[in-house]
């Protein structure tokens, strides 16, 4: 009877599995009539109705391709919890399926990346931007063994654009400001719900049938739906009874046995020669399997053979209201703007092996993803950026306050008698170098730190550049 009682309460427990799982369970996770979630995916939904609803409210009070963004957004937060309901009552399935699960998140992400390539001539640009450089954060779910970093980088390169935001709203619009806040509180949540319940990777259910790639527990085709989900483990096996008669007691005997052998255990293992070693027989290389690699991080899939080649665009240089647009110039040496107002901007985009000369007093400059690009103006009075670009060189004539250099490998900035007090603000670049005039004309190379030194004083982190920076 005792049996047969135990034997009632684990197909009680494997019923009630099977229906949190099963068609008769709500589409959300839920099992049926009782709305129940698990621990994590509550976690999530609590997530999705703080932060991410304040941010797409702020969104849409902003308007605009700000609000398109944060519908794009809405959509691959609704993705990710569809995947975090399947992780939790399913098995891990084999990794061509979790990238199968993986891919309406990774699609959403392409998507919100491409809208800001398609509108970089939005007046909400540094917006798109902020969220298109942290949006592969929602890859969280494809890292371990540290997916709470990954979004810690991810926010980080979110926070070059926002503090555009600020700088832009700060005394003009404070729903901008709060839009800031809020976008970034999202990544902030979402590193504390990793480091609680995904603290090493995406969590899946250890009970329940394996995920299938359309995101429903796996059945045979054409067959009976999955067996229920076992119960628990049965008790420990009593070495001292026989369960399986006069068989069972010879093998715990052979294996005693053989477990009392001490060091001459390793006498019936079989000598393996040279020539079956694969690190001494570079011959059986080839015939050894392929390392087994989890799922990668989303990223843009990769072009194939039969792709179709990459579209050159036309060179640009023309006025657009108050931007002057520089783009796609290749090996041209001579452009100059001549005709220029203080209230225009200049933007340069995708010029390589360039040259090109601005006339007269404008509001700012931005060189952004280009190659081998010379760049000479007189007086700037915001700011010359430098963005995402490699070897470029610099030069001012007149006066300009503020140069900043991002992510670009390769800058030379010459200054002018008149620029000395110009500053230059850095970061995540290199090989970057400042040329200053001396009295007879001639420049001193100096070069900008790359390495730092930080102390805690007792009060506060306190940061040197090191004597071999640069």
């Amino acid at each position: 009877m005792a049996e047969l009682a135990s034997l009632v309460q684990r197909l009680e427990v494997a019923v009630g599995r099977l229906e949190a799982v099963s068609g008769t369970g709500g589409a959300d996770g839920s099992a049926a009539g009782t709305g129940a979630v698990s621990a994590y995916v509550e976690a999530f939904d609590a997530l999705i109705s703080g932060s991410v609803a304040e941010y797409i409210a702020l969104s849409q009070k902003i308007g605009g391709d700000v609000q398109k963004h944060a519908d794009m957004m809405k959509q691959a937060f609704s993705c990710q919890r569809q995947l975090l309901v399947t992780a939790s009552c399913s098995q891990k399935p084999s990794d061509a399926v979790v990238t199968s699960l993986l891919a309406p998140v990774s699609k959403v992400i392409q998507q919100v990346q491409s809208f800001r390539e398609q509108n970089r001539s939005s007046p909400l640009f540094n917006h798109l931007s902020a969220v298109s450089e942290s949006v592969p954060g929602l890859g969280w779910v494809a890292m371990s063994p540290k997916p709470g970093p990954y979004v810690k980088e991810m926010q980080d390169a979110a926070m070059f654009y926002t503090n555009r935001v600020l700088k832009d709203y700060k005394e003009k619009d404070k729903t901008h400001v709060d839009w800031v806040k809020s976008y970034l509180s999202i990544w902030t949540d979402l590193q504390a719900y990793i480091k609680q319940h995904h603290t090493t990777g995406l969590v899946w259910s250890k009970s329940g049938p394996v995920a299938s790639a359309s995101g429903a527990p796996s059945a045979p085709r054409g067959g009976p739906a999955p067996p229920p989900p076992p119960g628990p483990p049965p008790p420990p096996m009593d070495l001292n009874q026989s369960a399986g008669g006069d068989s069972s007691a010879t093998s715990r005997n052979a294996l005693f046995a053989s477990l009392n052998k001490g060091a001459d255990i390793t006498k019936g293992l079989k000598h393996v020669s040279d020539a079956q070693k694969t690190h001494k027989n570079p011959a059986l290389r080839s015939q050894a399997a392929p390392l087994h690699t989890g799922p990668r991080p989303f990223s843009a899939p990769r072009p194939t053979a039969s792709a179709a080649p990459a579209l050159t665009l036309p060179p640009v240089l023309e006025l657009d209201g108050k931007k002057w647009k520089v783009e796609n110039q290749q090996g041209a040496q001579g452009l100059v703007i001549s005709d220029t107002e203080l209230k225009q901007v200049v933007y340069a985009f995708k010029c390589n092996n360039s040259t090109l000369q601005i006339k007269g007093k404008i509001n700012s400059i931005t060189v952004d993803n280009c190659k081998k690009m010379g760049l000479v103006f007189d007086d700037v009075v915001g700011i010359v950026e430098v963005i995402n670009c490699k070897d470029v060189k610099v030069q001012v004539l007149g006066k300009v306050p503020t140069i900043s250099i991002n992510k670009t490998d390769g800058c030379h900035v010459y200054l002018s008698q008149h620029s000395l007090s110009c500053e230059i603000v850095s970061a995540k670049s290199s090989e970057m170098n400042v040329l200053v005039p001396g009295k007879d004309g001639e420049y001193t190379e100096i070069p900008v730190p790359e390495q730092f030194k930080t102390v805690w004083d007792g009060k506060k982190l306190v940061t040197t550049a090191t004597e071999i920076a640069g």
